[in-house]
């Protein structure tokens, strides 16, 4: 089965197009080797590709014979992901929030406008 084909159907990625564009970007190795969409996996292959800024390890267990449900994964590939990555990847997420929540910064115009407003009305009492 193709690369492309086998990760999609493992569901790590939505599309397959997806899939075709990590490889022209060079984040998919197959055996160590750089993969294009197009290169055949076979089981025991181990296959590396970098998503969501994890590099995640697999190891193909089996070919499915199409995509395959979420529950249904594990019998089609072995995550030998690391733990401490996805750890790392969740103090970074908590230390971006902790600089800055979302949807707060600069006040725009409106929020000046009411601001003023706010110490006018607070002025003629």
């Amino acid at each position: 089965m193709r690369v492309d084909k086998y990760l999609w159907c493992v569901r790590y990625y939505k599309t397959r197009n997806m899939v075709t564009e990590a490889c022209k970007k060079n984040h998919i190795t197959v055996n160590g080797q750089v993969a294009k969409p197009s290169k055949e996996v076979f089981a025991t292959d181990q296959i590396t590709f970098r998503k969501d800024q994890i590099t995640q390890t697999i190891t193909v267990l089996d070919i499915p014979p199409n995509r395959v449900g979420a529950k249904l994964v594990d019998i089609y590939r072995k995550d030998e992901t690391p733990i401490e990555v996805f750890q790392h990847l969740e103090l970074l997420k908590l230390s971006k929030e902790h600089y800055r929540k979302t949807g707060d910064g600069r006040p725009t115009k409106k929020d000046r406008r009411d601001l003023i407003d706010f110490e006018n009305e607070a002025d003629d009492e």
